[in-house]
């Protein structure tokens, strides 16, 4: 999070639901993401996608920090949402922090469990954002998130859009 977000609060990832996940479906070995729902929960907001991962390493321990993992690499996070406001000019237009910095949430997404002998998974990430626009920005009325993933070898989803958000 660091620099870039001054003015977002941490965030909690609440959950990461399996569901199904452990049948013996083959998927490839880079993260698919898809479906992804905004919600609000009072002054916050929960963004939530669907995953696969044909290799099942999707997260990292807090104690992966050597490279490429270390705090400095763009790996150390292995979930980055990217923040855009609709400018009614310019369009879709990356929603920027007080310094006029790129907003990208970055979380850290711990391990999930495999039993069996499942060839890769699937489930559903929730992240509950705590600060989740610009209060500060005039166009953060309209926003949208794009969003990727990235297992353990590095291998990085398809980036997904999120739904327009109105506020």
């Amino acid at each position: 999070m660091g620099t870039k977000l001054n003015f977002i609060l941490m965030v909690l990832i609440i959950s990461i639901g399996l569901s199904a996940c452990f049948k013996n479906e083959e998927y490839p070995p880079e993260p698919i993401i898809s479906n992804a729902v905004f919600s609000f929960i009072g002054d916050s907001a929960q963004l939530a996608f669907d995953f696969t991962d044909g290799d099942r390493d999707i997260g990292l321990l807090p104690n992966d920090t050597l490279a490429p993992f270390n705090p400095d690499s763009y790996y150390h996070y292995n979930l980055h949402i990217d923040y855009f406001e609709k400018d009614d000019v310019e369009g879709w237009i990356p929603g920027t922090d007080i310094e006029g910095e790129p907003v990208v949430f970055q979380y850290r997404i711990q391990p999930i469990e495999v039993k069996g002998k499942a060839k890769g998974i699937k489930g559903t990430i929730e992240v509950i954002m705590i600060n989740y626009k610009n209060t500060f920005s005039s166009e953060s009325d309209t926003i949208q998130y794009t969003i990727k993933l990235i297992d353990k070898a590095l291998n990085e989803s398809n980036s997904l859009d999120s739904p327009v958000v109105i506020s």
